[in-house]
């Protein structure tokens, strides 16, 4: 059997503030999901460890659009 490859830290660093603003936004992953034009399922997989899925650039441009916020805040200020 195949182990799905886990999500680096940097996309878990990226995957939490996206939820943590979200949730501060008051926004449903189901809100997030038709905003996005993406399945409830996708940001469900994104939101857990069990899955791959991860954001990619051009949803974290929307992402940055819709949260009302700046590119650059879904990401660390300095590397990982």
């Amino acid at each position: 059997m195949n182990k799905a490859p886990s999500k680096s830290e940097i996309d878990i660093y990226v995957i939490n503030k996206v939820r943590e603003l979200r949730v501060s936004a008051g926004i449903s992953q189901a809100e997030l999901a038709l905003a996005l034009d993406l399945s409830v399922g996708f940001i469900g997989h994104i939101e857990s460890s069990k899955y791959r899925a991860k954001y990619n650039i051009s949803h974290l441009n929307q992402l940055a659009k819709i949260l009302k916020c700046s590119f650059g805040d879904f990401f660390p200020e300095a590397p990982l």
